[in-house]
């Protein structure tokens, strides 16, 4: 699984509006995109949201977002008039919360 953070710092006053044109924008998301597992949008007023989707694997991710799906972020249309900055983007692979550990040998 692979977890892709897309972060969004908003202009001043149009937070609320932003909010609303990306749940209008993703809300079909996983219909459509069948290698998406489920996504959350996370709203951290007065300027930041980050869009959260946890995907099966790479070929279903550059699937949606394209061979630089590592270091490019996926741009709704007129998202930018919105942003303060270009989105940023990031991904992660859960781990489980106790650190792996080695065999002990047999005495």
């Amino acid at each position: 699984m692979i977890i892709r953070v897309s972060e969004a710092r908003v202009r001043p006053g149009r937070f609320e509006d932003f909010h609303e044109m990306l749940v209008s924008a993703v809300s079909g998301f996983p219909g459509r995109h069948p290698g998406l597992v489920d996504h959350e949008i996370l709203l951290a007023p007065p300027d930041t949201v980050l869009y959260v989707s946890r995907w099966r694997g790479e070929q279903d991710l550059a699937g949606y977002a394209g061979e630089h799906w590592r270091d490019q972020p996926v741009m709704l249309p007129g998202e930018d008039e919105y942003l303060v900055e270009p989105l940023r983007v990031r991904h992660f692979t859960p781990a489980p919360l106790e650190p792996a550990r080695a065999p002990r040998p047999d005495r």
